[in-house]
């Protein structure tokens, strides 16, 4: 039963709801909307410009530095600083990252057709310190920099701090053996750091220190150091003094062995993805350096943690271990397979079900989604989401099924009970829960061709059954189902993320938004979505945007540690369900996310055209998949709805 309780971001939404009305009531004459043009307002002592083009990877030009005080914010992105598309940027102002000041609430939306050709400014008041700004239109996260604010002096006349830290085996006396290295840092509250510099010994030259300072002559040593900011202050030199002493007559090399973790099938292969672990020993008494491995021939590089190998295919992983006199073990081997774990499309299976726990309906029976031996899960062979015009029907089935998975030892005898008593719990058959789910996107031509791309972008479809958005047509944009609006609804489908290299793919569900054909208020199709209905995050970056997998983008946010990230090519089963303005959004059959849909709320961080969620009160709509660019590469397979 779901709780009637106001969840903890309806509350900070209201928070945030009522103390801006405050403001507004409090301020002589109002606050200026944030973006508003104030072209005849006399200009504050300072003015920063920033500027933007065509590029959604950084602004044509913006400044780094600036004294505090008031100070005037202009943004151009226009055609004479480059724009030649009409491309639409902000520049917002970074209030929710901890490190920055947080006191300046700006966000400026330009282009070169809106009604200021594409010049905005505003007046802020700065303080000392460091600001974060970016744009917040999507696809447009690494549009980002840092202002570097003195105090309103004028002038930062304060010099950093300079730290230095010895690490290393020592001996009793102190020493370190074989080697030590040495950990240089510096802090600035003012204008920020420039330079670190060191002087090892007698050398009379200074060096810039760009990494920890290893030394393993034997002696007594002295390193030097100084660091100097932005404003040109250098703080007073500081020193460090340590000794090395011989490491002994280590003459044994360490030992270093490895181990293999994950999921395995019947021939030892492992499913999605392999854990390699090492583990290095040294007894000779010099004490172990580093420890080492390669990936299929490849260079070798430092071990810090466990190695997760999941690109599918033969993989060998060689691994060495080096003490500090030198000794280097001999190089080891591993070798291995990983496969994909559901293969799909599988023509054998009724459904696509991969949670690991088995659901029947909206119940969780808490057993293992185990795979059976024709390669079909029990999720899938339940066929839970099948139109049953019978209760008696399902049962029958559920019963045969159990029978013949109990038979061949995939489940137990407590397993099968539990399976046939949570069948019969659900009511799946019962008069108003015998419809099913209605595919929209089953992989054929067919089904594709009833989908429509707009604005930039593209989805290609796969000959396993599934779609990905293409490498090739730049822009942000959106594949969506024009054949039919949705009230109440559970929506599911399957999502992987298959950004190249080391990235991590942006993407999106969007749902109840009006048709985007002919909008009244945006000649944007793709924008109609984005501004009038609700984007259910898909993004699983420990990095840029702040909204993670399952956020409602822009009002309700989900950080990283609730996502329920998984590793990247690993295929998810989403789930979002939506009654009256009730959002629940389910991730590998676990609830990660609740949004109550209520009016009033802003979006966050500021949009000047945005409704809110006041302009998002919509009792039905249409379904859509984003796609952000040709780096944010995504899958989706599988895609069906039920009412509800």
């Amino acid at each position: 039963m779901r709780s009637q309780a106001p969840t903890a971001g309806t509350l900070r939404r209201t928070l945030i709801t009522l103390v801006a009305v405050c403001l507004a009531l409090l301020a002589p004459g109002g606050l200026p909307a944030a973006g508003a043009a104030v072209p005849d307002e006399p200009r504050a002592a300072q003015t920063l410009t920033w500027t933007a083009g065509d590029s959604i990877s950084e602004y044509t030009s913006a400044p780094t530095t600036a004294v505090a005080g008031e100070t005037t914010i202009v943004f151009e992105n226009s055609a004479a600083t480059g724009n030649t598309t009409g491309m639409v940027h902000t520049l917002t102002f970074d209030t929710f990252t901890d490190g920055y000041n947080k006191d300046v609430n700006l966000n400026l939306q330009a282009s070169p057709n809106d009604e200021n050709s594409g010049k905005w400014q505003a007046t802020v008041n700065l303080t000392p310190g460091k600001y974060r700004y970016f744009c917040a239109i999507p696809g447009h996260g690494s549009m980002v920099g840092e202002l570097v604010v003195t105090d309103g002096g004028g002038e930062d006349t304060t010099a950093p701090e300079a730290t230095a830290e010895v690490t290393g085996e020592q001996d009793a006396n102190g020493a370190y053996l074989g080697s030590a290295a040495v950990e240089l840092s510096a802090t600035d509250d003012s204008s920020g750091v420039e330079a670190i510099e060191y002087a090892l010994d007698d050398a009379a030259e200074w060096s810039p220190y760009e990494a920890p300072i290893v030394v393993d002559a034997l002696g007594g040593h002295t390193v030097r150091f100084r660091a100097t900011d932005k404003a040109g202050n250098t703080c007073a030199e500081k020193s460090v003094t340590f000794t090395v002493a011989e490491a002994g007559d280590d003459t044994v090399p360490p030992t270093v062995t490895a181990s293999l973790g994950g999921e395995q099938n019947d021939d030892g292969e492992y499913l999605d993805m392999a854990m390699v672990t090492l583990e290095a020993a040294d007894t000779g008494g010099s004490g172990l350096d580093k420890v080492e491995y390669a990936v299929n021939g490849g260079a070798f590089q430092a071990y810090t943690e466990m190695l997760h190998v999941q690109t599918v295919g033969e993989h060998t992983v060689s691994y060495r271990a080096t003490d500090k006199a030198g000794n280097s073990s001999e190089v080891g081997t591993v070798t291995f397979t990983v496969v994909e774990k559901y293969p799909n499309p599988d023509p054998v299976c009724p459904e696509l079900d991969s949670r690991p726990i088995v659901f029947i309906g909206e119940y969780d029976t808490h057993v293992p989604n185990r795979v059976t031996a024709d390669g079909c899960t029990i999720n899938e062979l339940i066929e839970d989401e099948k139109a049953w015009a019978k209760q008696k029907a399902f049962l029958d089935h559920v019963r045969s099924v159990t029978d013949e998975l109990y038979a061949d030892a995939v489940i137990n005898r407590e397993e099968r009970r539990l399976i046939r008593e949570t069948a019969k719990a659900s009511g799946i058959g019962t008069p108003g829960q015998n419809d099913g789910y209605t595919p929209i996107f089953t992989g054929t031509e067919n089904s594709f061709s009833k989908w429509e791309q707009v604005g930039g972008g593209s989805f290609n479809l796969n000959g396993d059954g599934s779609m990905t958005s293409g490498t090739s047509v730049d822009g942000m944009g959106m594949l969506w189902y024009p054949q039919a609006r949705y009230g109440d609804f559970s929506l599911k489908l399957q999502w992987r993320d298959d950004a190249p290299g080391d990235g991590r793919a942006n993407s999106g569900v969007f749902v109840r938004f009006p048709d985007v054909r002919d909008h009244p208020d945006e000649s944007r199709p793709e924008w109609v979505a984005i501004k009038y209905g609700h984007e259910v995050q898909v993004f699983d970056s420990e990095a840029g945007d702040q909204y993670k997998t399952g956020s409602a983008y822009g009002f309700d946010l989900v950080n990283h540690g609730q996502a329920g990230v998984t590793p990247k090519g690993t295929w998810n089963d989403y789930e979002i369900r939506v009654v009256d303005q009730h959002y629940e959004i389910y991730r590998n059959g676990v609830l990660i996310n609740e949004f109550e849909n209520s009016p009033g709320q802003l979006f966050e961080p500021p949009r000047a055209d945005d409704p809110g969620t006041d302009g998002r009160q919509h009792a039905e709509g249409y379904i859509g998949l984003q796609v952000h660019g040709t780096t944010d590469v995504v899958s989706y397979r599988d895609i069906r709805i039920k009412p509800l």
